[in-house]
């Protein structure tokens, strides 16, 4: 059984777009925050957009004006547009999805842009 169910990355050119998605199960109740984080190659993980139950964003600075967070609350679905993306943008994206009781992880998907 996986909790987090993640999607949509692969290779890219520069300048292209990428739509991930992440499905909570469903059996997964009471989901507050859901968020994506990524894990560029040598670094450590790093927030790049999360959304709260009720739609407000957040944005990590080199994210912000390009990618796009949003949500389905009622089927537990996370969504990340990436937009004119750069090399830089590479690395591992995580899910992650916060209930009041704990916390939630996928096992990550590969975004890679080439210039």
């Amino acid at each position: 059984q996986e909790q987090l169910v993640e999607s949509g990355g692969g290779w890219v050119q520069a300048g292209g777009s990428l739509r991930l998605s992440c499905a909570a199960s469903i059996t997964i109740i009471g989901i507050n925050d859901m968020a994506w984080y990524r894990q560029p190659p040598g670094r450590q993980r790093e927030l790049v957009a999360s959304i709260t139950r009720v739609g407000n964003k957040n944005y990590a600075g080199a994210a912000k004006g390009r990618f796009t967070i949003s949500r389905d609350s009622v089927k537990n679905t996370a969504y990340l547009e990436m937009n004119s993306l750069k090399p830089e943008d590479t690395g591992v994206y995580y899910c992650n999805a916060r209930s009041p009781w704990r916390e939630y992880w996928g096992q990550g998907t590969q975004v890679t842009v080439s210039s």
